[in-house]
């Protein structure tokens, strides 16, 4: 049971992220998310990164609160907002972004899907006009793309 909770907060962290990203970051704490557009930060931390800080909160006290009552639900539900946490930051920051240069040269088409929909989503310096909100969901245009092309 512990595993579907883990499991299912993980997948329903992917639509909680496009309403996140779409309504509050490209809405009012844009203030913290513009520099992650325009490239305006200096050095290698942005305000943006708060972000980061921000929704480890919630779950850092979801995993606390949950091991102190013996292992409950609070515990999965915060681990999986951590593992979804870590894989953000692991595609978006590290592959997408290329803050560590890994997998710069990939062929496989759902990596480039993800890469190409993320560069759709940065052609919008303003935080109107947005598109691709998502992180590992893609839309499906960007998966024909190059899975077709194989």
């Amino acid at each position: 049971m512990n595993l579907l909770i883990v499991l299912g907060v993980f997948i329903a962290m992917e639509g909680a992220t496009w309403v996140i990203h779409k309504y509050i970051m490209h809405g009012f704490l844009w203030v913290l998310h513009r520099d992650h557009h325009d490239h305006s930060s200096e050095g290698p931390l942005e305000r943006n990164d708060w972000f980061f800080v921000i929704f480890a909160l919630p779950a850092i006290a979801l995993l606390y609160f949950g091991a102190k009552q013996n292992f409950s639900a609070l515990f999965f539900i915060g681990l999986g907002i951590t593992l979804y946490g870590m894989a953000y930051f692991f595609v978006h920051d590290i592959f997408i972004h290329q803050r560590a240069k890994v997998l710069s040269k990939t062929q496989n088409p759902y990596l480039q899907a993800i890469r190409r929909a993320h560069k759709q989503h940065h052609k919008h310096l303003g935080k109107e006009h947005g598109e691709c909100f998502g992180f590992l969901w893609v839309p499906v245009k960007y998966f024909r793309m190059y899975f077709n092309s194989r």
